[in-house]
């Protein structure tokens, strides 16, 4: 492709020679003989710094937010931002062939965008994911990196879904992805919230910060739909204009779509749908009280896209939970349930202990930690979440990266101060699990909080390979003998 047609509507300082060009990276590591090798300033490495080297390696061109005196570059006066249109124009703008549906929020992404795109397919239309736990096209998945993945790898998952007939794209949106340019040039077909709570302040820094991020979603987003019960929903689209507006609600009646006469069972919820333009019985196989929301909001979205009533109830019957969410592990014994879930913020745990409460017959038992090099005032919120609201407590390592998990611990363990829940500190995650499992009790529910779908550990001494289900299933296998 032209070093032209990839710069098409890019705003370029000065001129540059028009040279073929064979692929286009950020990535230094990755540069080859055709390259085009844009130059970002990430927070420990520039690659304005490695520019001549690039093209000693096979780059054809640079592109620079400043003039390096080199030949072979082109100028434009932010790098990264610019990085989302050249992967879009080298792909040849496959997002355009989708209708794009970005769902945003703290907690509640995954699952909603399941949902959605089974409500989709249950009418016949062929929808491709991009999300945290997987990435798929049709029924084929890819691995997922990163919840929204860099601009060059989403624009190539955009085309691979065209290439496959897909009509609808349904993506989790992060906060990170929106204040790093990665969807630059994106338009929605439809923008939804979930909730706002305290997450990722420590790439964010401040509130503020965080809910500007999010609210970029909606600034190019055709239709909104949005959380009226969250404190944060209606602002987050104040002052924007879209073609149509819905919102969702359980504890209000003043929305498009209310969920009433909600009732809680062990193997799901229930609900009627109540809109502006029909009522239904609902029937979501998952359980918990986010999932009240979780298949309200995908059930506002479906309908705000001109999906049948009928057939968003049937598809939402049908539904199949997300792994790493709310995930019952096989024990083979009766006498306790094992949990699986992703809860890594204030919010998601006391989410997931309540709704595990509402229907537990025995106590709830609570296995969690909190992730190193990340916003560090979670630690003692999540402490006390978890002991006021679980009937005992496990205190452990999550992903304690560079920092020493006792450290981390240490932290958790000043909001449970005052608290009378009994609780034990076990550093070693296989260890607290192995504990936890010894120690059950009849009808207790061992909630293993904060890995979710991950199969691996990061330790300070790097990463390991860590699946939770293998780990109950090899202690389970160890107690036999």
């Amino acid at each position: 492709m032209k070093l032209s047609e990839i710069l098409k509507g890019i705003e370029v300082i000065g001129t540059y020679q028009d040279t073929e060009v064979l692929d286009v990276t950020q990535d230094s590591r990755l540069v080859k003989e055709g390259s085009l090798f844009v130059c970002v300033k990430g927070a420990s490495f520039d690659g304005h710094s490695v520019a001549e080297q690039m093209l000693e390696k096979g780059a054809v061109c640079i592109v620079a937010e400043h003039d390096l005196g080199l030949k072979e570059q082109v100028l434009v006066k932010d790098t990264r931002q610019t990085f989302s249109y050249i992967c879009a124009n080298f792909f040849e703008n496959p997002s355009k062939k989708l209708k794009l549906i970005g769902l945003t929020g703290t907690n509640g992404k995954t699952t909603t965008s399941y949902l959605i795109k089974q409500i989709l397919e249950n009418t016949g239309k062929k929808v491709g994911l991009i999300g945290t736990v997987q990435n798929m096209i049709g029924d084929e998945s890819y691995p997922a990196k990163y919840t929204t993945p860099d601009p060059y790898e989403l624009q190539k998952l955009f085309a691979m879904m065209v290439d496959a007939g897909c009509e609808y794209c349904v993506m989790e949106v992060s906060s990170q992805a929106l204040a790093q340019g990665r969807v630059n040039g994106l338009r929605f077909a439809l923008g939804a919230f979930t909730n706002l709570t305290q997450d990722h302040l420590d790439y964010h820094k401040t509130w503020e910060n965080y809910f500007s991020a999010k609210r970029i979603l909606f600034e190019n987003s055709d239709i909104a739909v949005t959380n009226a019960d969250d404190k944060n929903g209606l602002e987050i689209i104040k002052g924007l204009e879209f073609e149509k507006v819905v919102t969702y609600a359980v504890n209000t009646n003043d929305a498009t779509y209310v969920a009433k006469n909600v009732s809680f069972k062990p193997n799901g919820v229930e609900y009627e749908l109540v809109g502006i333009d029909g009522i239904g019985r609902c029937n979501c196989p998952i359980p918990g009280r986010f999932s009240v929301y979780n298949s309200l909001c995908a059930a506002s979205c479906a309908l705000a896209l001109g999906i049948a009533y009928s057939d968003v109830l049937y598809a939402i019957s049908k539904s199949q939970g997300v792994k790493g969410r709310i995930e019952v592990v096989p024990t083979g014994s009766d006498d306790y349930t094992v949990i699986i879930d992703y809860a890594h913020s204030p919010d998601g745990l006391e989410n997931i202990i309540t709704s595990l409460k509402e229907i537990a017959k025995g106590r709830v038992v609570t296995l969690f930690g909190c992730g190193g090099d990340r916003d560090a005032t979670k630690r003692p919120k999540m402490g006390r979440i978890a002991a006021e609201l679980s009937d005992f407590c496990i205190v452990t390592s999550d992903n304690p990266r560079s920092e020493n998990p006792k450290a981390i611990i240490d932290d958790i363990l000043e909001g449970m101060q005052g608290i009378k829940t009994p609780f034990v500190v076990i550093e070693n995650r296989k260890e607290a699990i192995r504990f936890a499992i010894e120690n059950a009790q009849k009808d207790d529910i061992i909630l293993l909080a904060g890995k979710g779908h991950e199969t691996y550990q990061i330790l300070p001494t790097g990463t390991i390979h860590f699946d939770e289900r293998e780990v109950v299933a090899e202690i389970l296998e160890d107690l036999k003998n």
